[in-house]
């Protein structure tokens, strides 16, 4: 197998990107893309550090990213599973990534740029939902933001109907595969609705 190991000989191979796909990109907020920010309440957000990248889905009852100025964007974090491998390498490297999807679009929106993160009270307290504040928020200072072509989402069918979702193993059993039965199982999945419920914010 012949691997491609140069920029000289990826672009070599894939060619000169069209006008569009060039001219779509913003170093801040525009109407538009701010638009799409405000309906967004689910991202992924890639991050880098010495041990690799990480790539860590958020999501909120309303726009997952809070718009902060026209380059400045907002991201609580909320109850999770307390590995804090986003937040750990934001403090070491802060370079981001956050992919924002809305429910029955197929385009989403990239943004690209680095984040801080910070346990400011006033901050934290902006957000406070249901009596409770995130424990910190990253704060990302945008260097680009663009659209992503639909073909992806449009070829994967993402939003389609869940008939046609495969059927796939539960967390209490991935759990219990993993510990040999010592962790999880029917009992995790069982409990795991109402535990969520309670830990939400």
């Amino acid at each position: 197998m012949e691997w491609i190991e140069t920029e000289a000989a990826l672009e070599a191979h894939y060619g000169t990107p069209k006008p569009p796909a060039l001219v779509k990109v913003a170093d801040r907020m525009t109407p538009e893309y701010r638009v799409w920010i405000e309906a967004a309440r689910f991202c992924v957000l890639s991050t880098v550090g010495p041990e690799g990248t990480d790539g860590s889905p958020r999501g909120d009852e309303g726009p997952v990213l809070r718009i902060l100025d026209e380059r400045r964007l907002a991201l609580p974090d909320w109850r999770g599973n307390d590995r804090i491998d986003s937040l750990r390498n934001i403090v070491r490297d802060g370079r981001v990534s956050a992919m924002l999807m809305v429910p029955g679009e197929t385009s989403v929106i990239r943004i690209n740029g680095r984040a801080r993160l910070t346990a400011d009270a006033g901050l934290r307290a902006a957000f406070e939902t249901r009596g409770r504040q995130p424990r910190t928020v990253a704060v990302i200072e945008v260097a680009e933001i663009y659209f992503q072509c639909a073909r992806a989402l449009m070829r994967s069918a993402l939003w389609e109907t869940p008939e046609s979702r495969p059927a796939l193993p539960t967390a209490g059993q991935m759990l219990a595969a993993r510990t040999e039965g010592e962790v999880g199982g029917a009992e995790y999945d069982r409990e795991w609705p109402g535990r969520a419920a309670q830990t939400m914010w």
